[in-house]
This record gives structure tokens, C-alpha cells and sequence, in this order.
């Protein structure tokens, strides 16, 4: 109950403020993040939470806003807005990869094959913060394109990695980390992704069914819900087949979708302030200590430099972008759900350092929510553009 009642507390003081948040530097996240760290020690029992729990919850929030975002990119808008998204997750993300693994070795001192899983972990950028921008209409539909299927896609492609070097590590998490099962995983994930939506949709159709207008925004969640316990059952990639699942309803149902938007939205929004509620109350006085100077010092530099910089690196040549957009997307890079779950995933994991890595892991998250949360509204008022406006010169 006491969970509850701060987060109904939070809840209250974030729509009070949300005025002052869509003007000033204050954000929706930053308030429930912070509700959590003064609650966690005074009345939320971080040990009863449980780290179990906070990784669920924070899993199945990354799923919801996965599945909602998956269909703002139907296969119609994908023809025509594939390739700075590709460049971004073929050349953006490895590089990310590797700088965030030399900062993490030079800096705090792991050894490389630690240094590797910290990279893999901070790799991916996050769909629920990457919100932020990309469901507003008045930014460039080409760089909510790119951030939306950027975050969409590299969270899935992360997890991968980050099995298979705990795996190298030592770790155990009761899920194979071999090379070969985690590719599976990815595949089983694609298909259960496209087939889940379209049976969804073939079921509709039948002469003998029939959806009520009033009911048909209740369709798109009953399949999101099954194909969460899908992934589940087989071992499913299940971020990938979120996001390959939006996509899939978009383009094979784009009514249901849009009948869907609202109650998407509104069930993400909620999921991802408990989540933050819950991860605030996990990020004890002690957890914060053991981050260290040189850990605060990583998370500084993994947002302003290991993102950035191979998100520019990436876009040379890219004639679709503007160059305010392309410094958006450099920096607009946040750090969030997936990290989290994954940081957990090391911290049950048994190798070697498994509360340090935990520790500088959530350090980085905390600072990229603020900073990150701080900055949506400018760049968004920056990158300020009329909906229907065409796009820069070049732009196809």
C-alpha cells in the first residue's frame, strides 16, 4: 500500500505541475524518479521491492512503449524513412558500443570483458524518454522517424550481447546465453511479432465475429498482452517482437491502431512513471555511493560524448537532416528501461563486480533522465516546425 500511495501522491504532483513542466526545464520523469529516491529509505523498503520486481515492471513498461511505438512506423512511412534509422543502428550503435566500453575502462578500471558488457548495456537509447519528441507533431517528422525506430530496434539488438557477455563472465540468469539460442531468440521474436498481429487481424474478419467500434481500441491490448506471455512461454525476444508487432498492426490494421493510440499512450505513460517510482526507490544512499568520482565522471561523458559523437559520425553523408536535427539526434540519445533491465539482469547474474557494474549503470541513468528530461522541451521548441511542413531539401 505504501507504493500506492506515493505513487497516487507523485501522480498528483506531477499533473499540478505539468504546467510548469511544459515550459521549464521540470519533467514528468524527474518527479516520479525523484519520488522514488525519498520515499525508497523512508517509508518503500527497497529489499521487500525487490529487484525481481523493479526488473518486471520496468520490462513489461519497455514492452508497452516498444508495442505503441512499433505503430507510428507502419511499413508505408518505413519504404520512404529506412535509411538514417539503419545508419544509426548498423554504424551509431557499435560505436556507441566501443566508446562506452574504453570510457568504462579507463576510467573505472574493468577489464575488458566487463568493460564490453557495461557498452552493451548503455548501447541502446530508450523508446520511453525518446517519447518525448517523437509524439510531438511539431518536430520534423524525419528525426521522430529516426529516434522512434532507432530506440525501437536497439534495445532488442542489445539484449543479445549483453547475454552472451554475461555468459563469457561467468553469469548465471536461468536463460541460455550461448551465441546460437540468443540468435534464436531474436528470430522467434520477429515471427511471433508479424504472426500474432496479422492472426489478430484475420480473427476480426470472420463472418461469424464481429468488434464494436467501442471495443475495437481493446483488440490491439489483448494482442500485446498474449504476445508478452508468447515471448515468455518459447523465450522470445520479446522487444523485438513488440516493436515488429506495432509495426505489423499498423500496417495490417491501421484503424485498430489509431482506435488503440489513446489507451496506448495513456497505459505507457502510467507503466513508465511506476517504473521510474519503483527503480527511484531501488537507488539507495549506499547504491549511490558506491558509484564513485570516476563513475559520475563515466556518466557525463557516456551522454556527451558516447552517444553523440558516433550518431554524428554515422550521419555524414546524410543529406536528410538538417543540421539542428542531426545535433538532436546526437544528443537526444536517453538512457533508460532497457539499461535498467539489463543492469539487473547483471546484478542476479553472479559475475565478478555485479554491484559495481549495477551501480555505475544506474548512476548513468539517473543523470540522463535529468538531463535528458530537462532538455526535451527546448529541443523540441528549437526543432520547432508547422505539421504539414514539407521536409528539407533532399529529404525523400
Amino acid at each position: 500500500m505504501a507504493f500506492v500511495t506515493t505513487f497516487g501522491v507523485a501522480l498528483l504532483a506531477a499533473v499540478l505541475l505539468s504546467s510548469l513542466s511544459a515550459r521549464s526545464p521540470l519533467s514528468t520523469s524527474g518527479i516520479f524518479l525523484f519520488a522514488g529516491l525519498i520515499a525508497g529509505p523512508l517509508v518503500l523498503d527497497a529489499e521487500r521491492l525487490g529487484t525481481d520486481t523493479v526488473r518486471e515492471v520496468a520490462s513489461v513498461t519497455l514492452f508497452a512503449v516498444l508495442f505503441a511505438d512499433g505503430q507510428r512506423a507502419p511499413i508505408s512511412k518505413l519504404r520512404h524513412q529506412w535509411m538514417d534509422p539503419t545508419r544509426a543502428l548498423l554504424i551509431g550503435m557499435p560505436l556507441t558500443f566501443a566508446v562506452v566500453a574504453v570510457l568504462a575502462h579507463l576510467l573505472i578500471g574493468f577489464d575488458w570483458p566487463t568493460s564490453l558488457l557495461i557498452g552493451a548495456i548503455l548501447a541502446p537509447t530508450d523508446p520511453v524518454f525518446a517519447a518525448a519528441l517523437v509524439g510531438r507533431d511539431d518536430v520534423p517528422s524525419r528525426l521522430r522517424s529516426l529516434l522512434n525506430i532507432e530506440s525501437g530496434l536497439n534495445d532488442g539488438l542489445a539484449l543479445p550481447v549483453v547475454l552472451i557477455l554475461i555468459g563469457t563472465l561467468g553469469g548465471e540468469i536461468g536463460e541460455s546465453t550461448s551465441l546460437g539460442p540468443v540468435l534464436l531468440e531474436v528470430v522467434l521474436g520477429v515471427v511471433l511479432g508479424v504472426v500474432a498481429p496479422v492472426a489478430g487481424s484475420l480473427l476480426v474478419r470472420l463472418p461469424v465475429l464481429g468488434v464494436t467500434s467501442r471495443a475495437q481500441s481493446a483488440g490491439p491490448l489483448a494482442i500485446a498482452i498474449l504476445l508478452f506471455v508468447l515471448t515468455d512461454a518459447i523465450g522470445a525476444n520479446p522487444y523485438i517482437a513488440a516493436f515488429t508487432a506495432g509495426i505489423t498492426l499498423a500496417s495490417v490494421s491501421p484503424h485498430a491502431s489509431e482506435s488503440f493510440a489513446p489507451v496506448g499512450e495513456l497505459t505507457s505513460e502510467l507503466a513508465k512513471n511506476a517504473a521510474l517510482l519503483a527503480f527511484g526507490a531501488l537507488v539507495t544512499p549506499a547504491l549511490l555511493g558506491e558509484v564513485g568520482v570516476a563513475g559520475w565522471i563515466f556518466a557525463v561523458l557516456v551522454l556527451v560524448i558516447g552517444r553523440p559523437v558516433p550518431v554524428m559520425l554515422s550521419l555524414i553523408g546524410s543529406h536528410r537532416l538538417a543540421r539542428n536535427e542531426r545535433l538532436s539526434a546526437a544528443w537526444f540519445g536517453p538512457k533508460g528501461f532497457a539499461s535498467v533491465v539489463y543492469g539487473l539482469l547483471v546484478l542476479s547474474s553472479g559475475i565478478d563486480s555485479a554491484e559495481k557494474v549495477f551501480a555505475i549503470i544506474a548512476g548513468t541513468v539517473i543523470v540522463s533522465i535529468a538531463l535528458h528530461s530537462a532538455t526535451d522541451t527546448p529541443v523540441a521548441i528549437l526543432l520547432h516546425e508547422e505539421p504539414n511542413e514539407p521536409p528539407v531539401t533532399g529529404a525523400h
